[in-house]
């Protein structure tokens, strides 16, 4: 079972999403909370494999709230929850190793599909989102790009290849057919990867390769 920590300081809101959540035979809500500071304390004392956090929240926001579950509850997939118009506030939620993102208008099939995915590692957001978003709103500083490139020295030009990949937002199967390997190679390469670079998820190995500059394998001399 896939147990999910669900925050957010709407009622309405979090009974919807339960009531979703709840068709899904593989899917258990464990704990809820209407603030973030609530819901890292859920975190901590319980095994949750997602938290789906609301990014608006009184007091500890969703945002803070992510930065604190990654240090009492690293295992924990977190997932920010927001309206239209809210993308701006994503970066901090990246960088601090959000798993990615979900509108609150999700249709149900596709939010217990996202819950899912982001219970396997894997960023909820479509390769092609994933790539906008990291273009538009993580700006990369001086300080960020070279904390990045030293992190980034220590990889063999195979695992760079891999870390463009990610940058470009690849699945397993599309990392696999460019680099003619099979799909479970892949997925070994990409743990290998997030591990040496200490990145909760691919999302954050995304924005990692972003700062540093990473180029596709034919352009490197």
């Amino acid at each position: 079972m896939i147990r999910v920590l669900l925050a957010d300081d709407e009622a309405l809101i979090r009974a919807g999403i339960r009531l979703v959540l709840e068709l899904a035979d593989d899917i258990e809500i464990v704990a809820e909370a209407n603030n973030g500071a609530d819901a890292v304390e859920l975190a901590r004392r319980h095994l949750i494999d997602v938290a789906l956090l609301d990014i608006r929240m009184p007091g500890v926001d969703g945002l803070a709230a992510a930065v604190e579950m990654r240090k009492v509850a690293p295992r924990t997939n977190v997932v920010m929850l927001t309206t239209f118009g809210e993308e701006e506030y994503v970066t901090r939620a990246l960088r601090c190793g959000a798993a990615g993102f979900l509108l609150k208008d999700t249709p149900p099939e596709d939010l217990i599909r996202a819950v899912q995915v982001a219970a396997a590692g894997e960023p909820v957001l479509s390769p092609r989102v994933t790539r906008q978003l990291i273009e538009r709103y993580v700006s990369r500083d001086l300080s960020q790009a070279d904390e990045a490139r030293r992190r980034v020295a220590a990889l063999t030009d195979r695992e760079r290849d891999v870390l463009f990949l990610l940058r470009e937002g690849c699945s397993n199967g599309e990392i696999a057919k460019a680099l003619l390997v099979s799909e479970g190679t892949a997925k070994s390469l990409v743990s290998r990867i997030l591990s040496a670079l200490d990145c909760t998820n691919r999302v954050q190995a995304a924005i990692l390769a972003h700062d540093a500059g990473i180029l596709p394998p034919d352009s490197r001399s």
